[in-house]
């Protein structure tokens, strides 16, 4: 296993952790099921991985819970815990983002119960709410960590500005967003901040939620409740060209002798030294998979020809996400 460093405090973890939400995920093996997700859990701790990823609002606080058990004992002091919050559910089903200074140390305190730990790892703030500046957030978040509840301060989906002004009330380890080579967006000001601050990134969906690892091929495949059929890019009109897409890139990881995903997963490392990914997986073999990932390089002139399949201004047919979400990304 590789591992890399993010934030300026030396937060070291494993180049390709676990998106802890695939296990408690309707249509998986291991939701419900303790024994699959702790063999799973067990199996990458062999393997070398240290950094699970996991949030407050995933499967509504149950994917902490199961967390909290999994890792119950010496496994916890083995793993780097990370948690988010910021996503508050309503009675009528919907949500609301919170990065009140006052919520911060009560979301917490309920993470670090749910997880049977007394310190969160890297403590994410899930949304930049734009009714509290991100100073105050921060700042909450801050108070934590000089208290030993937190030990690194994460954003997720935060733009360029937003980093800076963080950055002056604290340092911040890391940065989460979604990044996969049909997701670039972020290369023109985003990541450049993050390399200008010193902030580790950390990718989710870093496999384009299973189709840039060949899982997909068709929407109706999917479930009649699998939340994937809300996503532009696999709706009939635009999923073709995509595949289309896919298959220039399959040329080049049979070159590489390597499967579709982990060409994804390596591109994506050798972006930067402090590029990490988060694959989410229910299956021991594909978690072999993608720990394999980190082990294929990549030469200048394979990162030109997935550039050319793949370009930074986007190829893909179809937006990355619905509009109502689109808005809470890179704020």
């Amino acid at each position: 296993m590789q591992y890399r460093t993010l934030g300026p405090d030396g937060l070291r973890v494993s180049a390709i952790g676990l998106g802890g939400r695939r296990l408690s995920d309707d249509h998986t093996e291991t939701r419900g099921n303790d024994t699959r997700a702790r063999a799973l859990v067990d199996h990458a701790i062999e393997r070398g991985l240290t950094h699970i990823d996991t949030s407050d609002s995933y499967d509504d606080t149950r994917n902490e819970s199961l967390f909290g058990r999994l890792l119950a004992g010496g496994k916890r002091q083995k793993m780097v815990i990370a948690t988010k919050f910021g996503f508050v559910r309503h009675e009528d089903g919907g949500r609301s983002i919170c990065g009140r200074p006052d919520y911060v140390p009560k979301a917490c305190e309920a993470s670090l119960k749910r997880l049977q730990t007394d310190v969160i790892d890297l403590y994410y703030l899930h949304r930049v709410d734009p009714k509290v500046p991100i100073e105050d957030t921060v700042g909450a978040m801050a108070r934590l960590k000089d208290e030993g509840k937190i030990r690194h301060i994460g954003l997720s989906e935060a733009g360029p500005e937003t980093l800076r002004r963080a950055c002056r009330v604290a340092p911040i380890a890391a940065l989460q967003s979604d990044y996969s080579l049909w997701t670039r967006d972020y290369e023109a000001d985003t990541l450049p901040a993050c390399k200008e601050l010193g902030i580790g990134f950390v990718a989710y969906y870093p496999l384009g939620s299973g189709f840039l690892a060949g899982a997909i091929r068709r929407i109706d495949a999917l479930a009649e409740d699998d939340s994937r059929r809300r996503q532009p890019r696999l709706q009939p009109e635009n999923i073709g060209h995509n595949a289309a897409l896919l298959e220039q890139l399959a040329a080049i990881a049979r070159e590489k002798g390597c499967k579709l995903g982990q060409l994804a997963l390596a591109w994506i490392l050798a972006r930067g030294p402090d590029y990490v990914a988060i694959p989410g997986t229910s299956q021991i073999p594909h978690l072999d998979d993608n720990i394999a990932a980190a082990d294929i390089a990549l030469s200048a002139d394979d990162l030109a020809r997935i550039d050319a399949i793949f370009p930074r201004d986007g190829a893909a047919a179809g937006a990355r996400v619905t509009q109502a979400r689109l808005k809470e990304l890179n704020r």
